[in-house]
């Protein structure tokens, strides 16, 4: 991938996300060139999707990895999250209980699960977003990858694996709140999570976590860990008679893009204010392939950039062609397959002779 195209999708989130907090805060509601709130947790909750899609690139792109189940992960993450901010509330609930959530309260749970300990802390709430995910891909990834589990196998089971958990956390006896989830937050770290300026902060956060974890998966994948991957992912069968164990790189590989994957469901949740069991639906493992095809498989940036474009291409259609929307979106994986089997990013890198 183009250092350059690493430079300019980084300049032009930063910019671009300065400028739409400069513009939210700086300016009156009726100005010209205000930016509204509800833009703010739009355009943070597209790149936390362009988080996950990163995380998707990087298996499926670099490790030939194509996994079906990248939400379960994104999921996670999403509820650590949420559990903080319940557990944040207090007794400032409806049912005014300072040590249970509201749903704990309706559904007569009489005491704290166990796993519920410290989420009342954000720093423990937060190692949990990462640790949880890549625990989950730890003991999966050991099992499959050592197992030599691939290709349409591989994407069967980890499809399996996002839609057990679904069922496992609609049951409300899970102690997540079932069917509803959780939602109705109030704070972030002792802040108002419905104030402008926290919604900015969010946004700031999560163009910078998107940053972060893009200069992270390029290290990897330029690397020499990320050549015999690349290697893995041609042949893997070759590059196990040269003396490699295809198994380590998939599974670190795996487990990588899982915290990437867990830290863009934490920054999702208190941006659009809920988490529940549909996160972990295999469709939306699906959506996440489908924007890594559109941007551009193997690029880490055309990953972005997809997720951007097709969640920016979803809020239109959902809006002006509600019935359309699930067409549009298939019409545009098999336009993309057969018209851009290198995305969009592909196109423009030909467009500009590879320079990009």
């Amino acid at each position: 991938m183009s250092r350059l195209s690493t430079s300019i999708c980084i300049g032009l989130v930063l910019v671009g996300v300065g400028l739409m907090a400069i513009l939210n805060l700086s300016t009156a509601a009726g100005a010209p060139l205000h930016v509204p709130t509800y833009a703010i947790s739009l355009v943070g909750k597209y790149l936390s999707y362009a988080i996950l899609a990163l995380a998707v690139d990087l298996v499926w792109g670099y490790g030939g990895i194509l996994s079906l189940g990248h939400a379960a992960f994104f999921a996670l993450g999403g509820y650590a999250m949420g559990m903080y901010l319940l557990r944040e509330i207090g007794p400032r609930g409806v049912y005014g209980n300072a040590l249970l959530p509201d749903f704990m309260v309706f559904l007569n749970y009489k005491a704290l699960p166990w796993y519920w300990n410290g989420f009342n802390h954000p720093a423990f709430a937060m190692a949990m977003a990462v640790i949880v995910p890549a625990l989950v891909a730890l003991i999966f990834g050991y099992f499959a990858f050592r197992s030599r589990v691939s290709g349409v196998y591989l994407s069967i089971i980890t499809q399996a694996l996002t839609y057990a958990l679904l069922l496992a956390f609609f049951r409300n006896d899970m102690g997540f709140g079932g069917n509803n989830g959780m939602t109705d937050f109030k704070d972030i770290f002792g802040l108002p999570l419905q104030a402008d300026s926290t919604r900015v902060g969010l946004l700031v956060a999560t163009a910078i976590a998107l940053c972060l974890c893009l200069l992270v998966a390029r290290y990897v994948v330029t690397s020499r860990f990320g050549q015999v991957l690349i290697a893995v992912r041609d042949s893997e069968s070759r590059t196990r008679f040269l003396g490699y164990r295809p198994e380590s790189y998939k599974l670190f590989v795996f487990v990588l893009s899982a915290i990437m994957a867990g830290i863009g469901g934490a920054l999702y949740v208190p941006q659009v204010g809920i988490i529940n069991p549909g996160e972990f639906s295999p469709a939306n493992s699906i959506e996440a392939v489908i924007w890594v095809a559109v941007g551009g498989r193997g690029t880490l940036v055309g990953a972005v950039l997809g997720a951007v474009l097709v969640n920016a291409g979803k809020t239109f259609f959902t809006g002006a062609f509600p019935e359309f929307w699930l067409f549009a979106l298939g019409f545009l994986f098999i336009l993309v397959t057969l018209l851009l089997p290198k995305g969009v990013l592909g196109l423009l890198q030909k467009k500009t002779g590879g320079r990009v």
